[in-house]
């Protein structure tokens, strides 16, 4: 059917469908340039202003399926949020609709004056998104992540023109879009009022939610600038575990404070300590300054359930262990073996008196999960010299580039070291180069603005190195990083700025650089894989972890690593036969491996002695295929000796040689140069 002339002039054009006044204010005029990108957004899924609406509805199973999925979020909704704004939508001729993230429609409240609702759409299971409804409040707000409210000559197809729309997305506790909050009326409602409304019902749903997840055993900390706004749905809201770090936050604590929360200390925030929030009367504000500048009000809320625990003043930072008993179940302890100077006896730099050697008073307490650095070895000299050389490199503005195999402990090592450093109280970030795809790895750590790409979040990305600032950043695997990436990468550490990815705007970083490796990088550079500038970048101390079969304390490390299981969980002791298979085995997976076997025997045994047949199958697979060879060519016969010996006779083969001498290809080549 043809339009007339008058219709098409009155007709909003797709390609500018409002025209912009001058004395519209920056708000109106970003709210219209918001309209206008979904017009457009509308031309290209070839909609039409006379198109029908097409809502994809959902059969009954699949809409219950959802509604089941979607039950905290709906439950949190109806009985939490709705009752407070009961006296306003009770005089308010709207309707009130819950959708998930793609759009479809979970439930509805109140009473409509759109008529049947074959009608208006707004039933359950029908999909309010762009791509089929066109311009629509629900469908714009996930489009954009953002609060919006739809007119009716803004809707895109004229089928919905009848009505005003204002919606808000929902965000769950991983600041996640779960789904989006909408108030639609055909009555012509106040539409500041209306929007702020909604704006305020969905970040009620928010907070809710984040009280539902964590009240019962974490601290929460609600602030303000002022105290009678305190318990209001616009405060902020910070949930802190029993060491005061930040495990979640609502969306107005982090546009308040400006900052990135996640997993800060509530030091890091507030001019406070835990130990303060602990102790102080739930019902009183406290009146604390925030990020160093800004007065807030703090009111805290208990965990409703906390959990007892008896003091145990270990785990200040004055406090000295006494020194070890001279027993032969003894693990090893002895911290002067750091004092040693490299090459020389334990006389060349004197022992340090014990109270000389605590930490600083503000250093953090060693997290239960970290290896101490006098633990790490327990008679490997090589092993001793690495973490010593690596402890002193820490405080200084030198790259630590790590070679070993898989599984050796690159990480464990990297976490200690990043605990006993001055940059303890900030972020190790650790990043698996080989583990994040390719296609993502720059996103990952340069981070992004919104809407940089396709499918980028509508929150953007802070980035894993700007999340490591005055930190430790663990670039594990870094052989695997795309030539693109490593490009980007050396460009940050030398001008020590970070650019996320459609943005302009650079961010200064200061990161203390840790790589790790299995591979031969400079045979990766002399291959055209790796790039060899930023080789020099990353290699300021060279140092190689050996692996766990090469290591001259591999069996007390065995015994070690026992115990420490035992202290996460009760389990059986280790017999001395048990013991002397462990020691015989070759461990390709090296502690990785350990460790599994280990837990796997223990959960076997159930509290019974730990025997041979409790260890996995494949355990023995592995020892029954001990080289011989390497046995016999490698018995008391020092590697410094045996490997020059096997590579002549194997013609210099890198890979025969390793195997036969029951070494890593990193030690056949630190051998072959020291011959050289």
């Amino acid at each position: 059917m043809k339009k007339s002339e008058q219709e098409k002039e009155h007709e909003p054009r797709p390609s500018e469908p409002f025209q912009f006044e001058e004395s519209l204010d920056t708000e109106q005029k970003k709210h219209k340039e918001v309209i206008q990108e979904s017009w457009y957004r509308c031309e290209q899924f070839g909609l039409e202003h006379g198109s029908q609406p097409d809502f994809a509805t959902l059969p009954k199973g699949e809409l219950s399926d959802r509604i089941d999925q979607h039950h905290s979020l709906l439950e949190t909704t109806e009985n939490e949020v709705l009752p407070y704004y009961e006296n306003i939508l009770s005089n308010s001729a709207c309707m009130i609709v819950l959708a998930d993230r793609q759009g479809h429609v979970l439930n509805t409240w109140g009473q409509s004056r759109f008529g049947h609702g074959s009608n208006h759409g707004l039933i359950g299971g029908n999909q309010w998104s762009e791509m089929g409804v066109g311009t629509n409040a629900i469908g714009t707000a996930l489009a954009t992540g953002h609060a919006i409210q739809v007119g009716r000559d803004e809707h895109y197809l004229r089928a919905n023109r009848f009505m005003i729309g204002s919606a808000s997305p929902i965000y769950d506790t991983h600041n996640d879009l779960v789904g989006v909050l909408d108030i639609s009326s055909d009555a012509y409602l106040p539409q500041d009022h209306t929007l702020g409304m909604v704006k305020l019902m969905s970040l009620s749903v928010e907070n809710r939610l984040i009280y539902a997840a964590f009240q019962k055993d974490h601290f929460i900390l609600t602030f303000n600038t002022n105290v009678v706004s305190l318990d209001s749905h616009w405060s902020g809201i910070l949930v802190l575990d029993d060491n005061g770090t930040i495990v979640s936050a609502n969306r107005r604590a982090e546009v308040v404070l400006a900052q990135d929360l996640a997993l800060l200390n509530v030091n890091q925030v507030f001019d406070c300590e835990m130990r303060e929030i602990k102790h102080h009367p739930p019902t009183l504000p406290m009146k604390l300054k925030a990020m160093g500048r800004y007065q807030m009000y703090v009111k805290v809320i208990p965990p409703l359930a906390p959990v007892m625990k008896a003091p145990d003043f270990r785990n200040r930072p004055d406090y000295v262990p006494p020194p070890a008993q001279a027993d032969s179940d003894a693990l090893p302890y002895d911290l002067s073996a750091y004092t040693e100077a490299d090459t020389g006896p334990a006389t060349a730099e004197p022992e340090q008196p014990a109270a000389a050697r605590k930490p600083a008073p503000d250093t953090p307490p060693i997290p239960e999960n970290v290896i101490p650095l006098d633990e790490l070895e327990h008679g490997d000299d090589r092993v001793r010299r690495v973490v010593r050389q690596a402890h002193k490199i820490m405080e200084k503005d030198i790259p630590i580039l790590i070679h070993g195999e898989t599984g050796a402990g690159k990480e464990i090592l990297v976490r200690s070291l990043h605990y006993h450093s001055s940059r303890a109280r900030e972020m190790l970030v650790a990043v698996n180069c080989a583990a994040i795809p390719a296609e993502l790895v720059e996103s990952e750590l340069f981070g992004y603005e919104k809407g940089a790409f396709t499918g980028a979040h509508t929150k953007g990305s802070i980035g894993l190195i700007r999340r490591a600032h005055r930190g430790t950043l663990f670039l594990d695997e870094i052989g695997e990083m795309p030539l693109t990436v490593q490009s980007r990468l050396l460009r940050v550490l030398q001008e020590r700025v970070v650019t996320p990815l459609g943005s302009s705007e650079a961010f200064p970083v200061d990161i203390k650089l840790i790589s790790a490796t299995n591979r031969i990088l400079k045979e990766e550079v002399a291959e055209g894989r790796f790039r060899q500038d930023l080789y020099y970048r990353i290699s300021g101390l060279n140092i190689e972890l050996p692996s766990l079969r090469d290591r001259a304390d591999k069996k007390a490390l065995i015994k070690y690593v026992h115990e420490r299981l035992r202290q996460e969980e009760p389990g059986p002791s280790l017999t001395d036969s048990l013991h002397q298979l462990l020691d015989r085995h070759p461990w390709p997976g090296n502690m990785r491996q350990l460790v599994h076997v280990l837990k796997v025997g223990m959960a076997m045994a159930d509290g019974e002695p730990l025997e041979d047949w409790h260890l996995p199958d494949d355990f023995f697979d592995e020892l029954d295929k001990v080289p011989t060879e390497s046995v016999a060519k490698g018995a008391d016969e020092p590697l410094e000796r045996l490997i020059p010996r096997l590579l002549r006779e194997y013609n210099g083969n890198v890979s025969q040689t390793a195997k036969a001498a029951g070494v890593s290809r990193n030690t056949v080549y630190k051998y072959a140069r020291a011959a050289e």
